[in-house]
């Protein structure tokens, strides 16, 4: 296990992240597979960490949205199939080949020049644009020339079709619908059809059955938070999420009414306080913005003040305490606890950037139940 030397890091519940693999996949129909998104460092809670228990769950295959991330986990030793979400330049093309990568493909273009370099079989995913505007062939024409262009050579293994809904996480249904039926109409042309046809991501693998198809590609729901608050009412088994944020008082003290706390001075004190100063700072994505929102201690809600500095921030305690005490930013302290969602709302964001910014400099402490069983420093590496 790796060690760590400062009073800050994220805890990961490794049987929380096995415990809505399987439920999603015991959710769905048995003859559809489910894909992990383990991009962006799986959300924050470890690549690979996340990859070894979802496969152990249940889950068929990885997506990530670099090539990078995809090389990173074959050289962890993962060797189920992965899907790069992401555009991947032609000339990496035998790159991917090399390490049995599958790529998203959706350009005629980009089928001929990675041709080019090809000399061994290359698993491709082509992507239909039917309303999220980002990637994908957005005309039955298009998807004909880039299907012809994969038929005719050797090296091209079309392995999946697919598209992404825009919309499936908002109560509205109808665009839902409405790229529904035109994936369906892009389908109709695909005459051998692949191994793979998926379209739901995790809003819609939890809300519809008409868009299960071959496979579901389940990202923020694996990790235990909603994709939207509209749909909590709509779950069909509870989420268990698995990230805590923990740090501990590095120094507590009373301060006279009228001081000034952090840059600016934006805090005064209104009589004679106790603050004490945590060891966490926008560096570690716990931004500036966050001026003002709770933390627990001592299972009670106290606020942050003044302004978040680089690496610390202060705190308004009740009482003193000790240097060393717990201090939780995520996760339960007692009866209270704060979640991603309520620090995404404090941000004005939504919960899948929150987890995502939190930086590498944190180190992650891997539990099942109470017992650790991995710690990682990517300091260290």
């Amino acid at each position: 296990m790796d060690e760590f030397y400062r009073e800050t890091w994220i805890e990961v519940q490794l049987d929380a992240i096995s415990s809505n693999v399987k439920n999603m996949y015991n959710h769905l129909p048995n003859d559809t597979d489910l894909m992990v998104a383990v991009k962006a460092n799986g959300y924050g809670h470890g690549a690979y960490e996340t990859a070894t228990i979802a496969l152990e769950s249940g889950a068929t295959a990885l997506a990530t949205a670099l090539l990078d991330e995809a090389i990173y986990l074959r050289k962890q030793g993962i060797t189920a199939p992965i899907l790069v979400l992401g555009y991947v330049p032609p000339n990496y093309a035998q790159i991917a080949a090399d390490y049995n990568i599958s790529l998203t493909v959706f350009q005629k273009e980009w089928v001929d020049t990675a041709k080019t370099v090809l000399t061994s079989s290359l698993p491709v995913h082509i992507k239909c644009d039917t309303g999220m505007g980002r990637l994908g062939v957005r005309t039955v024409r298009e998807l004909e020339e880039l299907l012809n262009s994969v038929k005719r050579n050797e090296f091209f293994h079309l392995e999946g079709i697919f598209t992404h809904f825009a919309a499936a996480d908002e109560q509205n249904s109808s665009y839902y619908l409405q790229q529904l039926r035109k994936f369906q109409s892009f389908l109709e042309i695909v005459k051998e059809k692949p191994r793979w046809i998926h379209a739901s991501n995790s809003a819609a693998s939890l809300r519809f059955a008409d868009g299960l198809f071959d496979l579901v590609r389940s990202g923020i729901s694996t990790y235990g938070l909603t994709p939207s608050i509209d749909i909590v009412s709509e779950l069909p088994f509870p989420l268990q999420p698995a990230l805590s944020l923990h740090t501990r008082l590095t120094h507590v003290k009373k301060v006279a009414k009228g001081a000034k706390i952090s840059y600016g001075g934006t805090y005064t004190a209104k009589e004679d306080e106790w603050i004490g100063t945590i060891p966490i700072g926008y560096a570690d994505g716990w931004l500036r913005l966050l001026q003002g929102q709770s933390v627990l201690i001592d299972g009670i809600r106290v606020p942050i003040v003044g302004r978040i500095c680089m690496d610390q921030c202060m705190i308004k305690l009740p009482q003193k305490y000790p240097v060393g005490s717990l201090v939780t930013l995520i996760g339960n302290q007692g009866e209270e606890h704060i979640t991603v969602n309520e620090i995404a709302e404090k941000l004005g964001t939504i919960n899948y950037e929150v987890i995502c910014i939190l930086s590498h400099r944190l180190p992650r402490v891997y539990k099942k139940g109470k017992k650790i069983v991995q710690i990682k420093n990517e300091l260290f590496r």
